[in-house]
């Protein structure tokens, strides 16, 4: 597959002719190219948004709404040949982006396309002496960088959000999950989007992503990813004033009480842990269980992880699939080695896998693992490792399960076991975290915000809070 870059509604080579190999991780081949995009073909992205957005920001939200539901349909019609180039891109099994990912996508074009038509502004009566009312306009060109563990779904959850409001797009995806984005561009087309209304640029961080940011006609930029690249991300924002949203990492607890219903804890789980080969950053890759549950969920636990299939992305049977890149697999396996040397047991996993099957040989497979005996300072507790880990420690009050969910410098989410009402409420409202899922995991509302907490990043995500976010307010007062 060679991959174009989308500018100003033509699918175009880079302009430097730089290209990247794009690989399949779990065969470890080279399947394709993508463009190595540097500045100036962010540039030309970025002139050919900026000259589209006044007649894209002067449409009507209906007539807006119109062409990002037809994009969803499209992603509907197509979510076979979407998943699959997916699951080739990012190695997670086939059925979980067919499940998930992309009817997940198809429903961001959905809900922000039928959202916006609701938006409303305050009017305030002053009375005799006229009244005052709210202003919300789209900003301009919006600057979009989205990561590689849910390419399409959060590729979507922030193009549809900034169009339905009147933005312009230029947005890069990660360079190691290339495909879905590709095949979205080719969507717009077919859907007939205006040239310059969405542009997607492929490249890396370094080049295209830093010249985005970079980029002063580029008001507003969200970004998802790694809480290091968001450090240096907002270093070049912040001067300049931009808009900015960062979605960054996370090492939630996964909070288990004695009292919880214990069959669909543990099935949930087994699926917060691993899913995705624990490549999504709403992972609980700290599970902290009560005392008297330690024993018996250490071993049924251990049990069901032990008999997930890690195997061949296409096939049905395969619940893990394989590390997203080189990279992260060799990521992995030295936080496997360090969990060792701070004193862990591994109880299961903890070791690559080579004999997955004779087409993915020489794919980069990582056994589910779970670590026991590790404190809360150590290094495999504090960082992300972004995989297939989980450790498990013991608590014995609500109130020492808190301070272990709190010890983090990390904020994104949490979940909570219990059938208690009054400690659901009580153990939610102490977790520092932005997201809370009690007795559930994952599961999704458009209409609430999203985001996280401390180094977990800023700005919201989801429901009207993304409307709002790519608009500016300007509160107007008229004397009468």
């Amino acid at each position: 597959m060679k991959i174009l870059n989308y500018i100003n509604g033509s699918l175009v080579e880079p302009i430097g002719g730089d290209w990247l190999d794009n690989i399949n991780p779990a065969t470890g081949q080279k399947y394709g190219v993508l463009p190595d995009s540097r500045a100036v073909d962010i540039q030309e992205a970025v002139k050919a948004a900026s000259a589209a957005f006044p007649e894209w920001s002067a449409l009507t939200q209906a007539q807006r709404s119109n062409y990002l539901l037809k994009i969803a349909d499209l992603i509907e019609a197509n979510k076979d040949r979407l998943a699959l180039a997916e699951t080739n891109d990012n190695g997670k099994p086939l059925s979980l982006s067919q499940r998930m990912d992309i009817p997940r996508a198809a429903d961001n074009f959905r809900f922000y396309a039928t959202a916006a038509l609701h938006l409303h502004s305050e009017t305030y009566d002053m009375g005799e002496a006229g009244f005052n009312y709210v202003l919300n306009k789209p900003i301009g060109v919006a600057g979009l960088i989205s990561p590689w563990n849910l390419p399409l779904y959060l590729f979507t959850w922030k193009i549809a959000p900034a169009l339905a409001v009147g933005n312009t797009v230029v947005a890069k995806p990660s360079e190691i999950t290339p495909a879905t984005a590709f095949l979205l561009a080719e969507l717009a087309i077919e859907a007939e989007l205006p040239p310059g209304v969405l542009n997607i640029v492929f490249g890396t961080g370094v080049h295209a992503g830093q010249a985005l940011v970079e980029n002063p006609h580029v008001p507003v930029i969200s970004f998802t990813g790694g809480t290091e690249t968001g450090k240096t991300l907002a270093k070049t924002a912040a001067p300049m004033f931009k808009k900015l949203s960062l979605e960054l990492g996370g090492k939630n607890p996964n909070i288990i009480f004695a009292d919880c219903d214990y069959d669909l804890m543990l099935k949930t789980t087994v699926a917060s842990s691993f899913t995705n080969q624990g490549q999504i950053c709403l992972c609980g890759s700290r599970i902290l269980v009560e005392k008297s549950l330690y024993s018996r969920f250490l071993s049924d636990f251990s049990q069901q992880v032990s008999a997930m299939k890690v195997g061949d992305p296409l096939e049905k049977e395969t619940r893990v699939g394989a590390i997203v890149s080189q990279a992260q697999y060799e990521k992995v396996l030295k936080y496997l080695s360090l969990a060792r040397e701070e004193g862990g047991k591994i109880e299961t996993g903890g070791k690559p896998l080579y004999d997955v099957n004779e087409r993915c040989a020489k794919g980069w497979f990582i056994a589910p693992t779970i670590i026991t005996g590790l404190g809360p300072e150590c290094r495999t507790n504090q960082e992300e490792i972004f995989g297939p880990v989980v450790t498990i420690q013991s608590f014995e009050t609500e109130e020492e399960a808190l301070t272990l969910a709190n010890d983090s410098k990390y904020g994104l989410s949490a979940t909570v076991w219990t059938n208690d009402l009054k400690r659901a409420h009580r153990v939610s409202a102490k977790i520092e975290s932005g997201i809370i899922w009690v007795n559930c995991w994952l599961v999704r509302d458009l209409r609430t915000p999203f985001g996280g907490m401390k180094a977990s990043g800023i700005g919201r995500e989801g429901g009207f809070e993304a409307l709002k976010f790519f608009t500016e307010t300007r509160n107007i007062c008229i004397q009468l």
